[in-house]
This record gives C-alpha cells, structure tokens and sequence, in this order.
C-alpha cells in the first residue's frame, strides 16, 4: 500500500470549503477552558462539514496560538459565533429549529450507539467543561442527553475526544 500524496486528497481550500454544503450540525462548547481541546474540535468540525461552532462563557476564541496549533487553519474555514453564555447559545439554537443535544453522563441519556438522526432534523450537539461537563442549567434545557459507552476505570473522555467521536457518529449518519 502507497501513502496518499496532498493530491490524492482532493482538499479544497479556504474560500472554496466555504462554499461547500454542510451538516445540519452546530457544536457548542459549553466553558471549555483549554485552547487546544477548542483547536481540536474545529479541526474535527472542518473534517466532518460541521456547520459552525458556537464558543459559550469562558471558551477561547480565536485568534489564539494555542487554538491555531492544534486546528491549523480549521479555525478559519469553519464558521464560529461566541455567546456569553451557553443558555442563550441554546435559547437561539431552539429558536432556529436546533434539537438540542447534551453529551453527559445522566440518568435516562441515550447510548451513542442508539443515538439515531432523523435526517431532516437540525442538531445541536453541547459539549461541555473539562471538569464539571454540561452545565445541569444546559442539561435541563437539553431535549436529550447522549452517553459515550466507557468500561474502563475512568468516568469521562477529554472533550476533544469525545466531541470527535459525537461527530463521526453525526456524520456518517448524515452521509449515509
């Protein structure tokens, strides 16, 4: 087997991923604290044509060095917005048709792999804070909560994980 060259690829650039259809699909951050675990989200986000992401409270936002590290470039082909915080993020996402959905751990959440899409909803997926997750506020409002499966001794994932995970899962729902 040969490695694909940059050419085999087929990527776009900037201005014409722009243009590209994308997913009925926002992410929200919900206080996450660390710059690179932001990078990491929009370069997922770019990579499964997540419309936009919105950066709620204490979120970075770029340009930061460290958010540009670890999207490169991602954070300029994917559309982004800041809400001072992440209840009024959700308040206008359900405004615009968003089914809002927490990633967290709570009583009667959906398994990821039950988590099926209609394919004429628009979803909002809410990740939340690296130490205290989705906001209970956020979580109430949610219209479900979805749980990642873990069976190891530790209860959570590193939210760029998790959110690359949520994502694919999203996608090839979506692409299929």
């Amino acid at each position: 087997m040969k490695k694909k060259s940059m050419l085999d690829l087929h990527r776009v650039g900037v201005e014409e991923y722009k243009k590209v259809e994308k997913l009925p699909v926002t992410v929200v951050l919900d206080n996450v604290r660390s710059e690179m675990n932001v990078g990491s989200v929009f370069r997922t986000a770019d990579a499964f044509l997540i419309e936009r992401i919105c950066l709620c409270g204490i979120t970075p936002q770029p340009p930061k060095a460290e958010i540009h590290k670890t999207a490169l470039g991602a954070e300029d082909s994917v559309a982004w917005q800041y809400y001072s915080t992440t209840i009024g993020a959700v308040e206008q996402l359900r405004q615009e048709g968003y089914q809002i959905c927490s990633i967290e751990q709570v009583h009667d959440s959906v398994s990821l792999e039950n988590f099926v899409i209609d394919g004429s909803s628009k979803i909002a997926i809410v990740l939340g804070n690296e130490v205290k997750g989705v906001g209970q506020e956020v979580v109430d409002a949610s219209d479900r909560c979805v749980e990642i499966p873990q069976h190891g001794t530790k209860h959570s994932l590193n939210i760029s994980c998790c959110a690359a995970i949520v994502m694919w899962h999203v996608y090839s729902q979506f692409r299929i």
